[in-house]
């Protein structure tokens, strides 16, 4: 059937009320950073604490999502644009669900990342650039990936023989080389305080 029969409905329960209802806005925090860097460490304690203020969140995790909707997806450079673009979508809707949505990927093509950023909207997507070190990732390597990937065991590994983007101009970084995850994630918090996305 070609996309010329489709036709977006609306719903009568709007995104605005949903905010309303939630007293906060929805949005999609995009956690991007190598392997090892502290993305899903830090997307689950920035949720705990957005958890305890009452509102309403849903985290996307890497490796939860392809072990489901994207466990027909590899890891060539096709496969993870494939991959971002479906978590994009994913995400879109749970934002418009009037959810905070947080997202740990590492996501490493900056074009990746845009093209996400403008399918859910600038003012929607805020991209966190969680910072550390290739050695302190390295040092952490809490799957083994790096030492599979150094032996040769693992092809394509981001940061060593696979690009890794850093982002140019990031909503926030986070260093999880210099600070604890809890203060990583309460500048995540801090900085949604600030931009009046929640009270």
């Amino acid at each position: 059937m070609s996309t010329d029969n489709l036709h977006f409905h609306k719903h009568r329960v709007s995104r605005e009320l949903k905010e309303t209802r939630n007293n906060h806005k929805s949005r999609v925090i995009w956690f991007t950073g190598l392997s090892g860097s502290g993305k899903s460490t830090v997307a689950n304690a920035t949720e705990k604490l957005l958890h305890d203020r009452g509102l309403q969140t849903y985290i996307l995790d890497g490796d939860n999502v392809r072990m489901g909707l994207n466990k027909d997806l590899g890891f060539s450079p096709q496969d993870r644009t494939e991959n971002i673009r479906r978590i994009t979508e994913v995400a879109k809707l749970f934002a418009d669900s009037g959810s905070i949505v947080l997202t740990a990927f590492i996501s490493p093509y900056r074009e990746d990342r845009n093209s996400a950023r403008q399918i859910i909207s600038d003012k929607d997507f805020i991209e966190v650039f969680v910072s550390a070190d290739l050695s302190v990732c390295e040092s952490r390597d809490p799957k083994g990936l790096y030492k599979k990937a150094r032996a040769g065991e693992i092809k394509g590994f981001t940061g060593i023989d696979a690009p890794y983007e850093e982002p140019n101009k990031p909503e926030l970084v986070v260093e999880t080389d210099k600070y604890d995850i809890l203060e990583c994630a309460n500048q995540v918090v801090d900085y949604l305080v600030e931009k009046n996305i929640i009270k």
